[in-house]
């Protein structure tokens, strides 16, 4: 089960109960949820989902692939510092990427350094509400 799994469930039920003339919260669904999970609260099953579906540690020298305003790349880590959900991460392409999206005009870039959080997703977003950059491990699903 994921976090988002336990969520709709707890939805699904709030939603059950109401048909049949019970009204409650929404964190008392998810309270109800943890309990049917075996856990004490919903923090603790929030805590146990989080660490169960936790994506790989990542390290200096991983390979790794991912997206760079909006372009694909693969690359190499070559600096990374910080806690998971504020890390901070410097990529050195393989390739250089294209930053720009104009057929007349480009701009490779080389390397880049960005804070991302805890899913490999950078803090910062494009003017499409993109994660200006998103990173995945080489052999694997999105970190």
């Amino acid at each position: 089960m994921t976090i988002d799994e336990a969520k709709a469930q707890a939805k699904a039920l709030r939603a059950a109960l109401l048909a049949q003339g019970t009204t409650i919260s929404h964190s008392q669904a998810l309270e109800l949820v943890a309990r049917q999970q075996g856990a004490r609260d919903w923090n603790t099953l929030h805590a146990r989902l989080a660490l169960r579906n936790a994506p790989a540690e990542l390290a200096v020298n991983d390979r790794v692939r991912g997206h760079y305003l909006g372009q694909p790349f693969t690359g190499q880590i070559i600096g990374l510092s910080g806690p998971a959900s504020h890390r901070r991460i410097s990529i050195r392409f393989d390739t250089p990427v294209d930053v720009v999206r104009f057929e007349s005009f480009s701009n490779l870039r080389r390397q880049v350094t960005a804070m991302i959080d805890e899913h490999g997703r950078a803090h910062r977003h494009t003017s499409d509400g993109a994660p200006q950059l998103i990173v995945e491990t080489d052999m694997g699903p999105p970190y």
